[in-house]
């Protein structure tokens, strides 16, 4: 195997870690409020404090990388991250399951932008279209499977199980960046960590915000991932509400994640083609008419819920990987790293927003209208929100893009 495929397929196991404490954690939550008397903020607290963490530890990203070498780094990551999975598995009370979510979003917070910057230096501006489709794709698979799974967990075991279930995966991500990651030699002059080094970091990560191209991507996140990731949640007590088991709520994300399938599929071999105005159009529609529609299901119409999650997959991922195909386009090899960490951290401020703006949203509802309103505010307020970006992504200069595209 080429090299730069397997710090490829590091990366997506990274990827895929991220994306089991998102999908997979969210199912557990009405038994985790029910068994550690948690409230709607508290359980939202167990994706917010985790997404924090992710956040906080990428701004230091770039100069822990040239102090310790990027494979100690995603070494030294993947270890603290198992160590912090198994204690909020053990987790007494809600106060501590947060503290070590917390623990465990630092842990894990290196993986994605420094694998991200180590693959995307690998591989030519041309060939990212195709590494995003394979990297989304087979990462699709955990988040797919990993609700159902989950809500299989919850329904015949306990809410713990799905904390353990990350184990096995960390573990394994863990041998391979041990034996295929090329050691570095330790550097001879350490940079020093300031608040100076740390400013100057900042300004070099600011001053990528000058590409349009990159806006777009990072707001296209903020709004149609983040977005959908609040709603998640929140259709989650509604279909808890109208009898649904966690098995059955984990099970309508296979049908996103076929949708999802088709969305990125459609995104890697149009992209070069097309360019992202007219791929975010139509994945930006797709989600908002699926969240719109979400207060129609009701228990004489549960079957309706399957073809809104294959809108929002389809739209959301179509989004996602198109975004994410467009961020890097016009990003120098030398400048990946700060290019990557500014990436992943609106990446995880999406992921730490979308779920705390939406939850929040329905608890202040929930204290001035009645429970089936506030379900029918909040997911018209999400359909609002994934169209913000639209004036943005319809100023794109298509030719431009494409210019930057050819080989």
């Amino acid at each position: 195997m080429a090299y730069r495929n397997k710090l490829a397929l590091i990366y997506v196991l990274g990827f895929a870690l991220d994306l089991v404490n998102m999908f997979a954690a969210s199912i557990a939550y009405p038994q985790i409020g029910q068994m550690l008397h948690a409230s709607v903020n508290q359980l939202a607290w167990i994706g917010n404090t985790y997404m924090l963490g992710l956040t906080l530890i990428i701004l230091p990203s770039v100069w822990l990388a040239s102090v310790f070498g990027e494979k100690r780094l995603i070494l030294a990551s993947l270890l603290v991250f198992s160590i912090a999975s198994w204690c909020v598995a053990q987790a007494g009370s809600i106060e501590a399951l947060i503290g070590w979510r917390l623990l465990q979003g630092l842990g894990g917070g290196l993986l994605i932008p420094v694998g991200q910057a180590m693959v995307y230096r690998h591989f030519p501006v041309r060939e990212r279209a195709r590494l995003t489709s394979v990297i989304l794709m087979v990462a699709l698979l955990v988040p797919a499977l990993s609700p159902a799974l989950g809500g299989w967990i919850v329904e015949y075991g306990s809410w713990r199980g799905v904390f353990y279930a990350n184990l096995p995966l960390a573990l394994l991500a863990l041998v391979l960046a041990g034996v295929w990651i090329k050691a570095e030699p330790r550097p001879t002059e350490r940079p020093a960590l300031n608040l100076n080094s740390l400013a100057t970091g900042a300004r070099s990560m600011g001053g990528l915000l000058k590409s349009p191209l990159l806006r777009v991507a990072m707001l296209m996140y903020l709004c149609v991932a983040g977005i959908f990731i609040g709603t998640q949640l929140v259709s989650i007590l509604y279909l808890h509400q109208l009898g649904l088991s966690p098995a059955q709520t984990g099970a309508l994300m296979l049908p996103w994640a076929l949708a999802s399938a088709l969305g990125i599929m459609v995104s890697r071999y149009q992209f070069n083609q097309l360019g992202p105005k007219p791929l975010m159009l139509l994945g930006m529609g797709a989600q908002a008419l699926g969240i719109g529609l979400l207060i129609q299901v009701d228990s004489s119409h549960l079957w309706l819920a399957i073809p809104l999650y294959a809108l929002m997959g389809f739209g959301g991922s179509l989004c996602s990987s198109t975004a994410q195909n467009t961020a890097f386009i016009d990003v120098r090899p030398e400048r990946m790293g700060h290019a990557s960490a500014l990436w992943n951290i609106n990446r995880q401020l999406s992921f730490l927003l979308g779920p705390a703006l939406m939850m929040a949203l329905f608890a202040a509802l929930s204290t001035i209208t009645s429970t089936p309103h506030a379900f029918a505010l909040c997911f018209a307020i999400g359909c609002v929100l994934t169209l913000a970006p639209l004036i943005p992504v319809l100023r794109l200069n298509t030719p431009h893009v494409l210019a930057l595209l050819a080989p």
